[in-house]
């Protein structure tokens, strides 16, 4: 039987993919930051509910090597969170804690499973949640974004670095997704001056002029399925009929005609 490993999965993407991967066979280790929010979970066959704050380097540690002492084949970072609203709004703690959360945390949880694969000369794979965000960038969300472009990124590179031991590096970047997300995981920095901005935005996702789609996560889930499975050389992932459409348009307008296309689409009058 194959082991999952999971970060922030106590609802969203990740309760939906470690249901998947139940459903289909596989043990899933899933973590979170409290375990009695797993209560989804609980109980069911071969799952094990672990707690993990991928901000705390001590936890880190412990569950990580919990976990590898009952063996992992392929270990998901999903856990992260959104800051967003006007750049000039934001304070020093909130920056840094969307760093450490969104990229230092991936970074954390990833290394020590990277040295347990390389020694024990078994084959492994990294799965990262990123965004469409990290391919295609749009306003009030500057520091998130740098997230997700920097774990595309690092991502690609380790991909290149551990491949020689049979370890593996894929992305999967979903769009929007019907969860909730924004009541949960989301952090508004409030800036009177990027309310009219704010609000366009708001009004752009109820009315589908920004074009933003909201999947159902268990489709999503499904492609980190099918990212884990199908034992392809593949980088990225495309999750999701808006960051399919993001990712076409960076393309294939390239960067500059698809700045003037956002510019023009959140231009307040």
């Amino acid at each position: 039987m194959q082991t999952i490993f999971i970060t922030g999965a106590s609802s969203g993407l990740g309760k939906e993919t470690a249901n998947l991967f139940l459903s289909r066979g596989w043990r899933v280790i899933a973590t979170m930051r409290n375990p009695e929010m797993g209560t989804a979970l609980a109980g069911l066959d071969n799952l094990i509910l672990m707690p993990l704050d991928v901000t705390d380097q001590q936890q880190v540690n412990d569950t990580t090597q919990q976990a590898i002492s009952m063996g992992v084949d392929v270990v998901v970072n999903n856990a992260g969170y959104g800051l967003v609203g006007g750049f000039e709004g934001y304070s020093d703690e909130q920056i840094k804690r969307q760093l450490d959360t969104n990229l230092l945390g991936v970074l954390r949880v990833t290394q020590p499973f990277i040295s347990y694969f390389r020694e024990q000369g078994k084959k492994g794979l990294f799965l990262t949640i990123t965004s469409a965000a990290g391919i295609a960038a749009n306003p009030l969300a500057s520091v998130y974004s740098a997230t997700k472009f920097a774990l595309e990124g690092w991502s690609e590179a380790m991909n290149y670095e551990t491949n020689q031991f049979g370890i593996f590096f894929k992305t999967v970047a979903p769009g929007a997704m019907n969860t909730d997300y924004v009541g949960r995981s989301l952090t508004y920095a409030a800036h009177e001056a990027y309310e009219p901005l704010w609000n366009k935005m708001i009004a752009g996702f109820q009315d589908g002029s920004t074009n933003v789609v909201f999947s159902d996560p268990a489709d999503i889930a499904e492609v980190v399925y099918e990212a884990a499975t199908d034992n392809k050389s593949q980088l990225r992932y495309l999750a999701g009929p808006d960051a399919v459409a993001a990712a076409d348009n960076r393309q294939h307008l390239g960067l500059e005609l698809h700045s003037k296309q956002i510019s023009a689409l959140y231009q307040i009058d």
